[in-house]
């Protein structure tokens, strides 16, 4: 479609005002085009695709690929509906804002809090997945150091200024994408080259297929795919609650938006096909990322090590944007009334510290988790559920 057929519409108007316009301090206008397209990008390749996209595969076959197409088909129009909006009035800092507005303060309150604590409890199931990456590549760590360790990294990240967060997540984003994309090509040099079936190409696609078709749960198990599936797009919507920090939001939120599409059927749908046209879908473990087995399968080592720190840092990277996200929540939720004054205050640098602060203590909740649980696995399918 063309560019002007598919761009969000932006009304001339300001039909609605922004509860918080006149009040000061702002938040500043930090990101800039390439930092916003990355950080959507980075958005919808989430910890539960790296992690998680196993359990779903033992959960619902090879109609797992029409769980995550039918789920990003979804939310792009959720993510249209938002940009149009959120464009209707610039002094809008994030959904909770314009939802508060239209509908009335006790949807404001509503919004922002359960989205915060949305992001605070996919912060825990993401210290809980480094907590796991760190022991497989340093068997024999205590899992309270990289769960102890990740909330003050994180800190570290985003009090400086918006701008850090953005470069920090631009390069996260970058490694994720090569990621996705040497594994897509890896598994296609193995299709091509007869690597798992000496019968062809065609062989290794049927993998897909052949053993119990497309929905070899049936209904039920096909239903069972969107519980953990769901969870892999948590970050998509980050574009909408950095749209106060974002520079010329008018141009550069329809381009990040606009290319979601294209992202599912790359990251989520071409990724997924390759790994179970190479791998019969009943031989992946539910336990371990994927991603890892098939380098491993491979015979590329050190590859997989190399992929068992990317997923790492998707984590991190998943962990760092809902720090992000909450303390910008938070900060809303202040400025409107709706959480504490001392929430509601910048830093000399724009940042909300006090909000950030506040986010990060709840992310401790992932120690106690790790040694709840029987393992890390199952610590991740119980905050994720």
């Amino acid at each position: 479609m063309s560019e002007r057929t598919t761009s969000i519409s932006v009304p001339p108007s300001t039909e609605h005002a922004d509860p918080g316009q006149s009040r000061e301090p702002h938040l500043t206008r930090g990101l800039g085009n390439r930092h916003i397209q990355l950080l959507a990008i980075g958005g919808a390749i989430g910890t539960g695709l790296f992690m998680g996209s196993g359990k779903t595969i033992s959960l619902a076959g090879p109609s797992v690929i029409f769980v995550y197409m039918i789920i990003g088909f979804m939310l792009f129009f959720v993510m249209r509906a938002m940009g149009e909006i959120l464009l209707s009035n610039l002094n809008y800092k994030s959904f909770s804002d314009f939802a508060g507005d239209i509908l009335g303060p006790w949807a404001g309150f509503f919004t922002g809090w359960s989205y915060w604590f949305f992001w605070v409890v996919t912060g825990v199931a993401d210290i809980v997945a480094i907590a796991g990456y760190v022991d497989k590549l340093a068997p024999g760590t205590p899992l309270w150091i990289p769960a102890l360790i990740t909330p003050v990294v994180l800190i570290l990240l985003n009090l400086p200024t918006v701008k850090a967060f953005g470069e920090a997540e631009f390069w996260f984003a970058i490694i994720k994408v090569v990621a996705i994309i040497a594994l897509i090509a890896t598994g296609i040099v193995m299709i091509a080259t007869n690597f798992t079936s000496p019968s062809g190409a065609v062989a290794n696609l049927a993998n897909m297929w052949n053993d119990g078709g497309m929905f070899p749960h049936g209904l039920f198990g096909f239903i069972l795919g969107f519980q953990i599936a769901i969870f892999a797009f948590a970050g998509i919507e980050l574009v909408g609650t950095a749209a106060a920090e974002t520079k010329d939001p008018e141009k550069n939120l329809p381009r990040a938006i606009n290319s979601i599409p294209v992202r599912v059927l790359l990251f989520y749908v071409g990724a997924l096909v390759v790994i179970m046209a190479v791998n019969p879908w009943r031989s992946i473990d539910p336990a371990s990322s994927p991603f890892i087995g098939m380098f491993t399968l491979a015979g590329l080592g050190i590859a997989a090590v190399v992929i068992n720190l990317v997923v790492l840092t998707s984590a991190a990277s998943s962990a760092n944007s809902g720090i992000y996200s909450t303390s910008r929540m938070v900060y809303g939720l202040a400025q409107d009334g709706n959480a504490p004054k001392a929430f509601g205050k910048l830093s000399v640098r724009k940042v909300p510290q006090n909000a950030l602060l506040f986010s990060c203590i709840f992310l401790l909740a992932g120690l106690v988790l790790l040694y709840a649980g029987d393992s890390v696995i199952g610590a991740f399918t119980i905050v994720t559920s």
